[in-house]
């Protein structure tokens, strides 16, 4: 089953099979918490709507209400990003996003390193200097540059997730490279490697 397809899962599930949605909730769990994670900043709140979120899937399965049209993964997204939302509106009047450090560091990428203590504490600090930057940036932008370039996905699935255009999540992207840009210089942080 581990091979099926989404739709087949969702499908299998439907038909009672329990373990079907066993499989594509192993399959989504860890992006679908990180993603929610990287927006809320919070162990807890990021638990709880990832929790409401299979939650609100399951639901939603039952009733009939799912289109299989083989993008589970956008829709699973979409859920929790409604969630986030309605998490924001719900802390509106303190409007206040932690931005404690975790164990988990979203930017790690062993591919950027040479393998050296001199480069991999070069690479530590670009990591760094771009969470501070990204941390900076509107929720929006921050959202958009996550689920481009930590989740790999395409402007069109970004604008599905987040019910925008797809000019929108562009701009969105664009102004969020300035905005990085503009915060590095003001901040004098420069992200090449020099020796």
């Amino acid at each position: 089953m581990k091979t099926m397809t989404d739709d087949k899962l969702v499908n299998l599930y439907l038909e009672g099979n329990n373990d079907a949605f066993n499989i594509l909730l192993e399959r989504y769990k860890d992006k679908l918490y990180y993603y929610i994670y990287f927006i809320v900043r919070s162990r807890e709140v990021a638990e709880d709507i990832f929790q409401e979120t299979f939650v609100k899937a399951i639901v939603t399965l039952q009733q009939g209400r799912y289109q299989a049209d083989g993008k589970f993964s956008a829709w699973i997204t979409r859920i929790a990003h409604n969630l986030v939302i309605d998490q924001f509106r719900q802390e509106r009047n303190e409007n206040v996003v932690s931005n404690d450090e975790s164990g988990v560091d979203l930017l790690n990428d062993a591919s950027l390193s040479e393998g050296t203590v001199e480069a991999q504490m070069v690479n530590d600090q670009v990591l760094r200097d771009v969470r501070r930057l990204i941390d900076e940036l509107p929720d929006c932008q921050r959202e958009v540059v996550f689920m481009r370039y930590y989740q790999n996905l395409s402007f069109k699935d970004i604008a599905d997730i987040t019910g925008v255009s797809i000019n929108t999540a562009l701009g969105r992207m664009r102004y969020a490279v300035l905005n990085m840009r503009r915060i590095a210089a003001e901040k004098s942080i420069s992200l090449a490697m020099e020796f």
